[in-house]
């Protein structure tokens, strides 16, 4: 005989408690399968090692839409028109560094949530100290939570960079649930968690740093901070690539996403927005590690900008966009004797981009380098992506191949594509602008970005091919 109605629901209520008290489930990453313990191939679609921890949902509520049960818990939400949303903007709070707040928008945010990546030792946690002194200074409650180090351990580093008598509050702690509840009962206007990867929750069986962990407790952190206004900083591990270490998801996940760039051996720090819910990206504040700790950079193409006390062959300067702000960098290029395998190697540009560019100065300038080693460099540890810096590394390559140095004062910008034409870079203006306020008087550049009005100082050579910038170049020598 069948089960009668009454049975089956009896017997469907005896079994949910029990689904209720699994915590743990396992789910694949590619076809979105569960398995109640771990497997090295998913049962569903064959993938190997897809399988990941994560937090059962409550097994009370029924899994069938269409039963009573199920249909009495779904109730619609209310819905509004997006005209009839006021909006309103956030009011930002400064953090008293004005690199930081540059790439911040303008500085913190009630309830927003930043994650900020990079190498060991680079100067994160020393830069969030000093931000959270600052800050504690105007007032402001602050709340620095370590998981890397004890009390005394950021005690000592705070004494070193000077920050005596600092009233930030400090908790050594990577319980999940006890982070939480210190945020409930102090109620702080901005929170570091240092780091997100040595956070832990007791709903799963993980070790803290798993991809598993680490997506639970941001998320958990993620909720605190918009239900009560928190601003949450969560400063992440780095993998050997230079990505943030755990899922993608936990950049989807925050508001802002930091990368703290530079070179461990030089004194001069980046620190990058690539995400920025409240800002521009790919904006990026310039610092200097000093023995005070981390101070902003006002003027930072000084750093960029060549120390030569006369022009030197192979060197040339242009002006890169990065985010809102303009900057002079240098690119050197150094063309010798190569083998029966020239070398073509850059560093902080493309090095694809450079063979393009060769490629290109060979077949429409008739400037021949397929038996020369070829070397660029930008100065400074900058990273240039934009095709603007394309004009300026052909002429600097052009220049060490003659061994005659560019004019002194001499900049130069622009795109060059597959034919030979000097295509124009976005802003222009701004760009010329900036130059002429740091004193250089001769600069080429594409015809679509030459001035309507003259600007003082500054003499531009707009050109439409790399043939005529290169022939400006020899009759400014």
């Amino acid at each position: 005989m069948g089960k009668t109605p009454d049975v089956a629901q009896a017997v469907g209520a005896a079994i949910f408690p029990l689904m209720a008290k699994e915590k743990t489930i396992y789910t694949c990453t590619e076809c979105g399968g569960t398995s109640p313990k771990w497997l090295g191939k998913c049962p569903a679609c064959g993938a190997w090692n897809t399988l990941i921890e994560s937090v059962a949902e409550s097994a009370s509520a029924p899994k069938n839409r269409y039963s009573p049960q199920f249909q009495s818990l779904a109730k619609a939400c209310e819905v509004t028109a997006l005209a009839d949303i006021e909006a309103t903007d956030m009011t930002r709070t400064p953090t008293g560094h004005e690199e930081l707040d540059r790439v911040l928008g303008g500085g913190i945010v009630e309830g927003g949530v930043v994650l900020i990546g990079g190498d060991p030792g680079i100067g994160k946690s020393t830069l969030l100290l000093q931000a959270l002194d600052s800050l504690q200074r105007t007032g402001l409650n602050t709340l620095y939570v370590t998981g890397e180090e004890s009390g005394a351990q950021v005690a000592l580093r705070a004494r070193r960079l000077g920050l005596d008598g600092s009233q930030v509050k400090v908790m050594a702690e990577i319980q999940l649930d006890k982070i939480l509840a210190t945020l409930d009962a102090t109620q702080p206007a901005i929170a570091v968690i240092d780091s997100i990867q040595t956070v832990y929750s007791d709903q799963l069986t993980s070790a803290p740093g798993s991809v598993a962990q680490v997506r639970e407790c941001a998320a958990h952190l993620t909720r605190s901070a918009k239900a009560s206004g928190v601003c949450i900083v969560l400063v992440g591990h780095v993998t050997k690539e230079g990505a943030l270490a755990g899922p993608r998801v936990l950049e989807h996940m925050v508001d802002t996403v930091l990368y703290f760039e530079g070179d461990t051996h030089s004194s001069f720090r980046l620190v990058r927005a690539i995400k920025n819910r409240f800002g521009a990206v790919n904006e990026i504040g310039v610092f200097a590690m000093t023995e005070k700790g981390l101070k902003g950079v006002s003027n930072p193409s000084a750093i960029f900008l060549s120390q030569h006390s006369e022009p030197v062959p192979g060197s040339c300067v242009m002006v890169t966009l990065e985010g809102t702000r303009p900057l002079l960098v240098e690119i050197q290029a150094l063309v010798d004797n190569g083998g029966p395998s020239p070398r073509r190697l850059s560093v902080g540009l493309d090095k694809d981009r450079l063979a393009m560019l060769l490629a290109v100065l060979h077949r429409h300038a008739g400037v021949a380098c397929m038996d020369q080693d070829v070397f660029v460099n930008a100065v400074g540890g900058v990273r240039i992506s934009e095709p603007a810096a394309d004009l300026a590394v052909m002429l600097a390559i052009t220049s060490s191949l003659r061994g005659r140095a560019l004019p002194k004062g001499f900049i130069a910008f622009g795109e060059v594509g597959l034919a030979g034409e000097v295509r124009p870079a976005p802003r222009g203006q701004e760009r010329l602008k900036e130059a002429a306020k740091l004193g250089f008087s001769v600069a080429v550049v594409p015809k679509a970005n030459a001035p309507k009005k003259p600007i003082e100082g500054l003499t531009i050579h707009a050109v439409e091919r790399i043939e005529e910038a290169l022939e400006v170049v020899r009759s400014l020598a």
